[in-house]
This record gives structure tokens, C-alpha cells and sequence, in this order.
């Protein structure tokens, strides 16, 4: 053959096409560039190396010419390694390569491909000449040590995944560049850590100075200064225990920001657990930052649309080159390639865990990056110990530095007597003496109420007070709370049975209310608990786990502007029996609210928490379900270590931190009359060939979540209909807005199903 080829261009001349000698050197240069950030720059350059030579067969070439469909060209390299390299290296390379398209596959798949008895694959004879020379193995040795977890096999595991992430990303940009030719792609050219650092330092100072005197002012002056100060610590693991309303959030970002101009780290990736305090994060660290300073907010409901007209009002527009601040950000959004990311805990430690290229290309992008862990207590129980160990993991051997940033910091660590706890002590903690920072902010009054409390009891405390919240336990229960003061002045209901853009509409509306005097009684499940900024002077809490209680409270006199302390009431609804799967959490917390008299205090929340770990143990804390059954993460990688054959398409299946028991449906919502976003959005989804994975993510900021067999239900009446013949039952629309209530949301009361919605808490 003449001419070998990476990449071809459809329609033009094979001199404009990539030849595959070319697309090998650059992926080995770039996967080098990106993994030489923690040490392992050479063994990534021959993954790229080796990753196309499967290329080089007549199969493929006719392929690209048109004359053939398309063909296994992975399974070539993987055998290269495989034979040419010892274990374990070969093993590491040969599961790199195999997966550069596919994903990373179990060790038995890996195994079945690397044996030409069962795979077959095109002959690839002649590769040698369009790809570098395979280095010796004193060449590949890192450049920096890497210390092995106390976890079997955990250490080699997440070494591949790491690699992974930088040959699919480098894989990925080189392709994109060929294709985009004489025009290049922009990407980057986003202010550096020290420009964002002087940027906060102003905006804090100016903050300071123009804050009044006040107890709460005073701690937030405190916890500034003492983050500022403790920001020349090593890299490594901190926690930072600030009770709510005492700034933490500006405050981690101001250690984060300090930390990487003082260490040389890369980024600030904050992530939390929920997206509404994922908006709300974003937008104050925008207010502080400046629109254009590089925050990337990546979550599935961002709306881009509404990003790119923001640019716009600042001046910035984009004129189809791609350069606005906006579609830069958008392309950060693969691989976040940002100085600020924004992001949700799904995102963060599913990506850990995934094996999906896609899901996979932003890992590499954590090293040596500082990355906040906001309300770290919400991190599910039973992932809690794989999720431990890919935070130590991190900071052990790829120079992040990881922050358990919340108000009511759970025994995660060793010192607290959790076996299996991170090794952080007290001197690792960025804020100044948080037991009293706790006695200082303390707003508010813990009342529990014995024995079962009916909803008629709780309306007519809602009828006696203008301004109260009630946080309940299902969806099912905060309707029909909803339902009874609904009539009464200023009543609101907040569930997930209403879309994100509702919900937030609601929200605005709620806050506007509360600056003014007009009354406003908020029935809610505990989507509104953390991070979303709202005061009120009363707060009733179904019975639940301490740190929601804790959460709660900070929903109340949240500013300390009440005369007394606010009152946040426990209660034990009569009429809607708690989730099961809250009961563990549940018992720990009433032990506490029994035996202490501020069950608030920190080392009463220390107590809650060891009490849940004690009373699920260890093996509960890595139990998640694969296949109807439960199944072990770090067991299944420790009997695993010697052969290198880790299960890591099984991993990232049982892995998941979101319940898939509820589908989507998509409702468009309008919030006046005239509201054409939803429909307009709708309209051109349907209206392409292939929709838009922008349209696509727009999409879910109008999602309400439905049991599965009530879906099929509505589908089969007509009430739902398919957004996109190619996307059929995947994406349903509502079709009959009478099926959605304009104060609580999707109509699921006429319909009767095993309720699985009892078990949703937001």
C-alpha cells in the first residue's frame, strides 16, 4: 500500500487526508504532555503510539476508501503490547488500547481479544514503519514515586484509568485538529490561577469593607483569614468545618484559589452534590470572578443558550469563530479544561469509576488541581469507602489537594475512629477552632416533638405563622401537605414532581417575597435543604438523619437577624410513614437528639456519624447493586492485583450515586403565558436529522423523574409522545399540560402504581 492512513477526508483528494505515521506521533506527544503531570509521561506516549497501528491492515484502508465497512483496529496494538512488554506493564498497555474506543472492558474481555483463537482481527503487517520505535522498559519507569494504597490492586487500577483518560483525550484533540484543518479549534485562553486569585482578594476586601458590624460578619472575617493563612500548608487532604452562614463557600474558594498560586496546582474543581447548589455556587463565584474568568459550570441542566446571551450582554460576542468565553467553555465542558470548574458529585465520582471514553477524557485533568468536596457528608453510604479511597488516592499520587468543605463534617476520618477513614488530623483543618465557630453562629433552637405528628397539626402551625418551611421525606407526602395550606397566603410546594426551571421560578419568587413583608410558607422535600440561600424564622423537619436536620437549620435565621433563636421543629409525620431508606439514618439521629442538649454541636454530629457507620459497618459502606445483587468494588479489584484484569466495565455499571428507578419526562413548562423556550427547544430537536448534545442538556432543566411502569402507562394512553424518532421511548414529552399542576407539578395522583416515589426525597 502507498498510502496509510489515520483519518480520511470524504470527498477530497488523499493527500489532504491524515496519514497514520503523523496521527500516531502527535497522540503519543499529547497523551506524554497530559500524563506528565503525575509522573507517568512516557508510558502514555506509547499507548499513543501503539493505540492505531491496527490502522495499517489493507481492511482498514478499504474502509476509508469506501470499499469495506468498518473493522477491529484496536485489538492490534493491544496485542503488540501484550507480547512485547512484561507483565504487568503489557497487561496496563494492552487494556489502554483495547478500550480507546469501546471503553475499558473486564479483564475476561481484554483476555478474549488478546487470544487469536477467539478473536480474529485484520492483519496488520508493516505498522512498525508508520510508528515510532518501541521504547525499552527502563524508559517507561515514572518520573515521580508513587506510593501504593493500603487497598489491594486499588493503586494499579486507577493508574490505568488515569492513563485512559489521557490517551482517549489526546486522542479526541488530535483528531479534532486534524479535522478542523487550517481553522483551528480554540480552546483554553482563560485567566490563570493568579489572575483569578487577585480578582477574589479584591472582591473580598471590598466585601469586608462594606460589611456591618455583626457576630456573623465577624466569624466570616475570621474563617477568611484563617483560609488565607493556612493556604501554605502542603498539598494533601483538609478539612474545612464552617456552620452555615459563615461564608464557606467564598472561603473555600479563596483557600483554593491561594493554595494553587502557592503550590503551582492547575485548577479549582468544586463539586457538590446537588445541582441546584451547583447554579448557586456558579453564580456567586462569577459575581466574584468576572463572567469571563473561565468558570466552567457542568452539570446536565446547564443552559448554554442562556450563557452565550450573558457573553453577550457583557460585550463578547461570538461571530461563528468560536473564540466568545462561551463556546470555549463548552469545549472545556469534555475534558474540563478550565481554570474553575463547577460540578456535581455524579459527575465527579461516576467519571472516577466510569469506563466510557467520553466519561473518562476530564480524569487526567484532577492532578494537581484543588478539588473542594461542598457538603462532603452527602457522599451515599453505600459507595462511602470507594469514594474514600479515590479522594486518597488522588492526593497521595496525583498532587491534588482535597478539601471535605460542609457545616457538619461527618467522621470520615481515622482520628475518629472510622477504620476506613481518611488520614487527615486536626492540624489539616483550614478553619479556626470549629467548635466554637459552632457556639458563635449558633442561630437556632432544636425542638422534638414526641410521638406522631398529623398534617392537620402542621398546617395550622403554618395558618399561625406567615413565614415557615416543612422539609418532608417524599414527594407523595409534600403534595399532600401542600394540599391542605394551599389556600393559605403566600403558600408554595417544591418537589421534583415540578422541572428544575419551575422549581427555580419558585425559589426567585419565594426570596423576593421574604425582602419584602408579604408572608411565605414553603412546603418542600429536601431538594431544598443544601446550599439554596433562603431565611426563614421557623423550620419543621420530618424525622430523618442528623445532617439533614443540621441542613434544615440552615434554612433558618440564617443571617442571626431574629431577636432569639430561630425554631427548627423534628416531628414524626402520622400520615406519611419515613423511607426505609432513610431508617438507619433515622435511629442514629433520634439516639442523639435524646441524649444531647444541642444536637447541632459538633461533636454531637461526630457522634451521629459513627453511630450510622457503626450501625451499617464497613461492608455496607461498598454494597452497590450489580445485576440485582450486591457487589463489592474494592473486593472485586484486590482479587484482581496480580493478574491486572480488573472488572472495569462491570465497576462502572454497579457504580451509579443516582437510583435509575425513576425516567424521565419532559415537560414544558412555561412561566407566563407566552414562554416559548421549552416548545422552541423542543421544535428544533425534533426538527434535526441528529439533535444537538447542547439541546439535549437543555433539555433536562424541564425533567420531572416517574416511576418506570407509570411512564409506559401514559405512553400507552397518548398522554406522552417521543421528542425524536431516533431517540423513540428514551425521550418522552408530555403531550397534555392538563396532566401538569401549576403549583406542585406533575398530576400522579389519579394513577395507581407501587410507589417507588415514596423512597425519592426531593
Amino acid at each position: 500500500m502507498t498510502g496509510i492512513y489515520a483519518h480520511s477526508v470524504p470527498g477530497r483528494p488523499t493527500v489532504q487526508w491524515e496519514p497514520l505515521a503523523d496521527h500516531l506521533a502527535r497522540v503519543g506527544d499529547t497523551a506524554a504532555h497530559l500524563a506528565g503531570v503525575f509522573g507517568w509521561g512516557e508510558l502514555a506516549r506509547l499507548a499513543g503510539t501503539l493505540h492505531d497501528v491496527g490502522k495499517a491492515s489493507e481492511a482498514f484502508q478499504a474502509y476509508l476508501h469506501g470499499r469495506a465497512p468498518s473493522c477491529d483496529h484496536s485489538t492490534a496494538g493491544a496485542r503488540v503490547a501484550a507480547a512485547d512488554y512484561p507483565h504487568p506493564v503489557g497487561r496496563i498497555l494492552a487494556t489502554l488500547v483495547a478500550g480507546h474506543h469501546a471503553g475499558l472492558d473486564d479483564g475476561d474481555g481484554i483476555d478474549r481479544r488478546l487470544d487469536p483463537r477467539q478473536t480474529e482481527i485484520p492483519t496488520f503487517d508493516g505498522w512498525q514503519s508508520h510508528a515510532a520505535a518501541l521504547p525499552p522498559m527502563a524508559r517507561l519507569a515514572p518520573t515521580r514515586r508513587f506510593a501504593r494504597s493500603g487497598l489491594q490492586g486499588f493503586t494499579d487500577a486507577f493508574l490505568i484509568r488515569m492513563l485512559f483518560s489521557c490517551l482517549v483525550d489526546a486522542d479526541f484533540l488530535e483528531t479534532e485538529r486534524f479535522y478542523a484543518g487550517a481553522r483551528p479549534v480554540p480552546r483554553g485562553g482563560h485567566p490563570g490561577i493568579a489572575t483569578l486569585q487577585a480578582r477574589l482578594r479584591a472582591h473580598m476586601d471590598a466585601v469586608s469593607a462594606a460589611a456591618p458590624p455583626s457576630r456573623v460578619n465577624a466569624v466570616r472575617a475570621e474563617v477568611l483569614a484563617s483560609v488565607r493563612e493556612r493556604a501554605a500548608l502542603n498539598p494533601g487532604l483538609f478539612t474545612l468545618t464552617v456552620p452555615t452562614g459563615g461564608g464557606k463557600t467564598l472561603a473555600s474558594l479563596t483557600f483554593a484559589l491561594d493554595h494553587a498560586a502557592r503550590h503551582g496546582l492547575r485548577r479549582v474543581v468544586h463539586v457538590a452534590p446537588f445541582t441546584a447548589i451547583i447554579e448557586q455556587t456558579a453564580a456567586v463565584f462569577r459575581t466574584a470572578l468576572g463572567e469571563e474568568a473561565g468558570i466552567l459550570e457542568h452539570h446536565a441542566t446547564f443552559d448554554w443558550q442562556a450563557a452565550a446571551a450573558r457573553s453577550r450582554d457583557d460585550g463578547t460576542r461570538d461571530d461563528g469563530t468560536g473564540l466568545d468565553p462561551v463556546s470555549r467553555l463548552r469545549r472545556a465542558a469534555e475534558n474540563w479544561d478550565a481554570p474553575v470548574v463547577v460540578t456535581t458529585a455524579v459527575q465527579l465520582f461516576e467519571s472516577l469509576y466510569a469506563n466510557r471514553t467520553a466519561r473518562c477524557r476530564k480524569l487526567h485533568n484532577l492532578a494537581g488541581s484543588v478539588i473542594v468536596l461542598d457538603e462532603a457528608q452527602a457522599m451515599p453510604l453505600p459507595l462511602l469507602k470507594p469514594c474514600l479511597a479515590a479522594i486518597e488516592e488522588l492526593a497521595r499520587n496525583y498532587g491534588a489537594s482535597v478539601v471535605l468543605c460542609t457545616a457538619t463534617q461527618p467522621a470520615l476520618r481515622r482520628i475518629d475512629g472510622f477504620a476506613a477513614g481518611l488520614p487527615i488530623d486536626d492540624t489539616r483543618e483550614l478553619a479556626p477552632d470549629p467548635p466554637r465557630l459552632a457556639r458563635t453562629l449558633r442561630r437556632v433552637a432544636v425542638e422534638r416533638i414526641p410521638g406522631p405528628t398529623p398534617d392537620e397539626t402542621v398546617a395550622r402551625r403554618f395558618a399561625a405563622a406567615p413565614r415557615m418551611l416543612c422539609i418532608v421525606n417524599s414527594r407523595r407526602h409534600a403534595k399532600a401537605l401542600f394540599d391542605r395550606i394551599a389556600p393559605l397566603p403566600g403558600a408554595v410546594h417544591l418537589s421534583t414532581l415540578m422541572c428544575p426551571r419551575h422549581r427555580r421560578a419558585v425559589l426567585d419568587a419565594a426570596r423576593t417575597a421574604l425582602r419584602g413583608e408579604a408572608p411565605v410558607r414553603i412546603v418542600s422535600t429536601s431538594l431544598i435543604e443544601a446550599g439554596v440561600d433562603i431565611d426563614l424564622p421557623e423550620v419543621w423537619r420530618a424525622a430523618t438523619g442528623l445532617d439533614a436536620v443540621a441542613q434544615a437549620a440552615g434554612r433558618c435565621n440564617r443571617e442571626g437577624a431574629l431577636p432569639e433563636p430561630g425554631r427548627v421543629v423534628v416531628f414524626d409525620p402520622a400520615d406519611a410513614p419515613p423511607p426505609r431508606a432513610l431508617e438507619t439514618a433515622r435511629r442514629a439521629a433520634e439516639e442523639v437528639l435524646r441524649t444531647r442538649d444541642d444536637p447541632l454541636a459538633p461533636d454531637a454530629i461526630r457522634a451521629y456519624f459513627q453511630e450510622v457507620y457503626w450501625r451499617r459497618g464497613e461492608q455496607a459502606l461498598d454494597a452497590p447493586q450489580l445485576d440485582g445483587e450486591t457487589w463489592p468494588i474494592l473486593p472485586a479489584l484486590a482479587e484482581r492485583a496480580t493478574t491486572q484484569a480488573f472488572p472495569f466495565a462491570s465497576i462502572a455499571r454497579a457504580f451509579r450515586l443516582i437510583d435509575e428507578a425513576m425516567e424521565p419526562v419532559i415537560v414544558p413548562w412555561r412561566a407566563i403565558p407566552d414562554d416559548d423556550r421549552a416548545e422552541a427547544l423542543l421544535a428544533r430537536v425534533a426538527a434535526m436529522d441528529r439533535p444537538l448534545g447542547d439541546d439535549l442538556r437543555r433539555l433536562q432543566a424541564y425533567v420531572v423523574p416517574v416511576p418506570p411502569a407509570l411512564r409506559a402507562r401514559w405512553l400507552a394512553l397518548g398522554r406522552l409522545r417521543p421528542v425524536h424518532p431516533l431517540l423513540e421511548g428514551a425521550l418522552l414529552r408530555l403531550d397534555d399540560m392538563a396532566f401538569y399542576d401549576p403549583r406542585t407539578g406533575l398530576r400522579l395522583e389519579d394513577d395507581a402504581y407501587r410507589a417507588p416515589e415514596d423512597n425519592i426525597i426531593a
